[in-house]
């Protein structure tokens, strides 16, 4: 072998991905993070909830006072089933989203009792244009707000899939939830969240900046379970997620929202 021929040899094996299942994701380039909520109204942002109207905030359930983002249930005689989302206007596909959320007060007496001390953010969802009007969830991926019960642990920053599947280290995951290893919080408790999305590539979940759950390939749920997304595959949507919009969780269980700020990937 040449000195030459081994030279380049060398620079071409340095320099060569490898496939190894350890291996982590490239980091992409990123922009300047921008606020995506500006602490005086719900500015740039459209409300759904079942039952009501695209754009009617029922008994303004989301509302924003002292620079906070609220869901409040003041309003509310019962909550029958109005779980409301809180949209924003433009779809994203590559992106790192933060913010923190807490907890207050208590669920609505008729709420499944799951919905205590829950709440969280949508990824990769539907537009609110195309939510039917009685429909609970847009098919989308939730990074799970949860808070102490006193029962155990409870870990937040869990994956729930309304619509739609994922996968984990190449294997198709079907279940409604994956947990995460995060911490359980106290209910009034701000906790900081972070979620990085690189289109179908992959999503990562942080909570305090430490990476708590790590999926790829979201993806429509061709089975339908616990939402239908037979109408956008009917429609022509593609089964694997590249894009969608963001979207905040109001399910029964007062919850406040601030710093709620995106960074855009290349």
């Amino acid at each position: 072998m040449s000195r030459l021929y081994f030279f380049v040899l060398c620079i071409l094996l340095a320099t060569t991905p490898t496939t190894r299942g350890e291996d982590r994701p490239p980091t992409h380039p990123a922009h300047e993070w921008v606020s995506l909520f500006n602490g005086k109204d719900l500015a740039g942002w459209t409300v759904k909830i079942t039952g009501h109207p695209l754009g009617t905030n029922f008994a303004n359930t989301f509302r924003v006072e002292n620079g906070i983002m609220k869901v409040s249930y003041d309003g509310y005689t019962q909550f029958n089933n109005q779980y409301g989302h809180l949209y924003t206007n433009i779809p994203y596909s590559k992106y790192r989203l933060r913010m923190e959320y807490r907890f207050t007060g208590t669920m609505m007496p008729d709420a499944p009792k799951y919905v205590n001390l829950n709440s969280g953010v949508m990824i990769h969802s539907q537009s609110p244009q195309s939510v039917e009007i009685h429909q609970h969830f847009p098919v989308s991926l939730e990074f799970q707000f949860l808070a102490d019960e006193g029962n155990g642990k409870r870990p937040t920053g869990n994956v729930c899939t309304p619509g739609t599947n994922l996968e984990i280290d190449g294997k198709l995951i079907t279940q409604h939830i994956v947990k995460s290893t995060a911490p359980t919080f106290p209910a009034d408790q701000w906790v900081a969240i972070e979620i990085e999305v690189q289109g179908n590539e992959h999503v990562i979940h942080r909570v305090h900046g430490k990476e708590v759950l790590r999926y790829q390939h979201p993806q429509l749920d061709p089975e339908g379970r616990v939402e239908s997304a037979e109408p956008l595959l009917q429609a022509g949507s593609p089964l694997q997620l590249n894009s969608g919009f963001i979207a905040l969780q109001a399910e029964g269980q007062p919850v406040w929202f601030r710093k709620i700020e995106l960074q855009q990937l290349d």
